[in-house]
């Protein structure tokens, strides 16, 4: 996991040449982003050279399938954080990047600062996900499921989860909640537990599905 102090070496995957300029010029002077490459396509060999920390990965350039995309990304750097990006706020596809391991979904006309933030987050270890996409998922959640979860969860568990899903860090919720981050992070193990759960994109995924956002 990076730190705050940490170079992150980012690789851009867009299948429009100029949209994939114009994502590079966007970190280019940001402090501790380091673009280490970009191709139209996913070039397995390009981007394991490249080496890169975290990965965002086009969806609308006609690549493979969500899945497939992700592999092969993976497949190239296997400890690389991968942020997908697209056009469509479509819950469905935001879904299927989650659960095939993606840290981040984001849409393509979020602001230059909040696409810096997202990476950021990424790359210390931390999930995005676009809370926009997030309400559209909400209205198809199942009730009887999410009273049976949320029966789960304590009120200061619900508080931690529905934080994590709008990507805040255990620091940023130690500030919200004005509480530790040594209590966070003990609030964090017991909802893995109770979830059955292990990362925090999962937790994403049920702070989603509960109607916490």
């Amino acid at each position: 996991m990076l730190t705050a102090v940490d170079s992150i070496r980012l690789y851009v995957v867009e299948g429009q040449v100029l949209f994939a300029k114009a994502l590079c010029q966007v970190f280019a002077s940001e402090r501790n982003i380091e673009i280490v490459g970009d191709s139209q396509t996913i070039n397995e060999q390009a981007i394991a050279k490249a080496r890169p920390d975290v990965v965002i990965l086009d969806l609308d350039g006609g690549l493979p399938g969500v899945v497939e995309s992700l592999e092969l990304c993976r497949r190239a750097v296997p400890d690389a954080k991968i942020c997908a990006l697209s056009m469509r706020p479509a819950p469905e596809i935001m879904n299927r990047c989650l659960s095939a391991g993606a840290e981040g979904y984001i849409i393509k006309d979020v602001t230059p600062s909040e696409l810096i933030r997202a990476v950021r987050l990424v790359a210390s270890g931390e999930t995005y996900v676009d809370p926009r996409v997030a309400g559209g998922w909400l209205r198809r959640r199942s009730m009887t499921s999410r009273r049976t979860d949320l029966n789960e969860l304590s009120v200061r568990e619900t508080e931690v989860i529905r934080l994590i899903a709008e990507g805040l860090s255990n620091k940023e919720i130690s500030a919200r909640l004005n509480l530790s981050e040594k209590t966070i992070k003990n609030h964090i193990s017991r909802i893995f537990s109770k979830l059955n759960i292990y990362a925090r994109t999962q937790a994403a995924v049920h702070a989603i599905k509960l109607g916490l956002l």
